[in-house]
């Protein structure tokens, strides 16, 4: 199951396992971005391809308007997934 919650900065904090059948629900969060975000993955276990999809979808399109996400506390598994697709040149990862 996969959850979000937003922070009172504006920021998300995204928990549980972002796959397909979790995508429509974390695609509503990550169309409503309109400037740089912060999106916490410390309590985010699982990211599918389908996730990935959509993180990438949000980045172009805040990347055209000079914005763009910014990632925090990636699990291990999450942060070698990065590194192997090459999204960790793609996003801001801290």
């Amino acid at each position: 199951m996969f959850d979000f919650r937003q922070l009172d900065s504006g920021d998300y904090s995204f928990s549980g396992r972002l796959d397909a059948s979790q995508t429509d629900k974390a695609e509503r969060v990550l169309k409503s971005l309109t400037k740089s975000t912060t999106i916490d993955f410390q309590q985010l276990d699982y990211i599918s391809s389908a996730g990935l999809g959509i993180l990438l979808a949000c980045q172009k399109r805040l990347r055209a308007t000079g914005n763009g996400l910014i990632l925090t506390n990636l699990n291990s598994y999450i942060k070698d997934i990065f590194k192997f697709t090459g999204f960790d040149k793609i996003f801001e990862i801290h």
